[in-house]
């Protein structure tokens, strides 16, 4: 299992002055779901593609089991997109056998299953629903049962009763195996209903401004009335944290 510990202080592009990430130091403990909300341009991307090794991240603490990410090289990552990044040209089995080696082919059809998409396999994205195509990138992701796994407002352009239906389709998955994950979100009640603990980032740059521990015991109700009043007596606390201040 996989722990991160993250210390980033005043990240910025080489193309920009600007800072966009000010200082950031916490840790995610191994099999933990993690929540990373905070508002539009704070950083929450840059830092989720910093931890997955798709941002640079020199002269940056993060550690994974000890070690610099850098050097981490032989753990099972997967990585839920806002997009769906599946390739238009190939079929949704030959989507799925792209992370995979040929000796583990035969994992596509029972994963397929699982997200409710059994024989469709031959099919191409472009004859697949949205949700449908987004339960292929879920598919992509556990495939690999990987250990650390990234999702960057996964949800979030998809109407509400399917990606009701998306979000424990992949609780489930998760409780399988129970990887540690990272989920940048901008929706408090998902936060609430997935998460096992909530950071909260300020306005750009973004720093850690709260973090809590989501005390409710699972299975959860989304819409739930205990899970309606904690966020509830959330907000009574902290108004104005999801526009990145605790005043």
């Amino acid at each position: 299992m996989i722990e991160l510990k993250v210390n980033i202080s005043n990240k910025s592009y080489k193309s920009s002055e600007n800072i966009v990430l000010k200082q950031l130091d916490f840790t995610i403990n191994a099999g933990e779901f993690v929540a990373i909300i905070g508002p539009s341009g704070c950083g929450k991307s840059t830092l989720l593609n910093m931890l997955g090794g798709l941002e640079d991240s020199v002269n940056q603490q993060i550690l994974c089991n000890g070690k610099p990410i850098q050097q981490h090289n032989t753990h099972r990552l997967g990585y839920i997109f806002q997009q769906q990044r599946l390739m238009p040209w190939l079929t949704i089995s030959e989507n799925l056998a792209l992370v995979l080696d040929n000796t583990k082919n035969h994992l596509i059809e029972p994963i397929l299953e699982q997200v409710g998409l059994g024989g469709k396999g031959g099919y191409f994205p472009r004859q697949l629903s949205g949700g449908m195509q987004r339960r292929v990138s879920i598919a992509r992701a556990f495939i690999i049962e990987p250990e650390l796994l990234f999702l960057d407002e996964s949800f979030n352009s998809i109407d509400q009763p399917t990606a009701a239906r998306l979000r424990l389709l992949l609780l489930e998955l998760w409780q399988e195996n129970h990887p540690t994950v990272v989920f940048v979100t901008h929706d408090l009640r998902e936060a609430v209903y997935m998460a096992d603990r909530i950071i909260f980032l300020s306005d750009s740059p973004g720093q850690i401004i709260h973090q809590i521990k989501v005390d409710l015991p699972r299975p959860r109700n989304e819409f739930g009335s205990k899970e309606l009043e904690w966020q509830a007596q959330l907000m009574a606390e902290y108004p104005s944290l999801l526009s990145g201040s605790t005043f």
